[in-house]
C-alpha cells in the first residue's frame, strides 16, 4: 500500500482549518467542532444557531464542487477497502466520537489550542489508537 506524501497541500489543509477555527471563535464564540456543528444542525439546541451551523456543513459539502470547477475533475482516490467496510469503520468512528465527547477537530484542534486536559487526552488516544492500528494493519495484517 502506497502512501501519498503531500506536504504542501497537507500544511495548506491545517492552515486553512486552523484559520477557520479562530475566525469561528473570534465571531461566534464557538469551537469549531465538525461532529457537533453537524449535530446541531440535524438536532438543532436553539434555532439562533442553527444558520451558522448550517453555513458551515455548506461550505464542507460544497469544497468539492469548488474543486471540480476550478480543476476539472475529481481527484484519483483509491481504497484498499469495500465501500461496505468504509461504512462499519464511519459507524465505529461515530461510535467513538460518541463516547469521546468530540471529534479530532473539536479536541485536536480547538481543544489543544486551549491546552484543555480533556482534549490532550483524546488527541492523545486518537494519535495512540491510529499508530496501532496503522502497524497492525500493515505490518501484522498485511494490507
Amino acid at each position: 500500500m502506497l502512501t501519498e506524501f503531500t506536504p504542501l497541500q497537507s500544511a495548506l489543509g491545517g492552515v486553512l482549518i486552523g484559520f477557520s477555527a479562530v475566525l469561528l471563535m473570534l465571531f461566534h464564540g464557538r469551537i469549531m467542532g465538525a461532529t457537533g456543528i453537524l449535530m446541531g444542525v440535524i438536532w438543532p439546541a436553539n434555532t439562533r444557531d442553527w444558520a451558522w451551523r448550517a453555513a458551515v456543513v455548506a461550505g464542507m459539502a460544497s469544497g468539492p464542487a469548488l474543486y471540480l470547477a476550478l480543476t476539472g475533475g475529481f481527484p484519483d482516490i483509491h481504497s484498499p477497502v469495500s465501500t461496505p467496510l468504509l461504512l462499519i469503520g464511519g459507524f465505529i468512528v461515530g461510535i467513538g466520537v460518541t463516547f469521546g465527547s468530540g471529534c479530532t477537530s473539536g479536541h485536536g484542534v480547538c481543544g489543544m489550542a486551549r491546552l484543555s486536559p480533556r482534549s490532550i487526552m483524546a488527541t492523545l488516544t486518537f494519535m495512540a489508537t491510529t499508530f496501532a492500528t496503522l502497524y497492525i494493519v500493515r505490518h501484522l495484517i498485511g494490507g
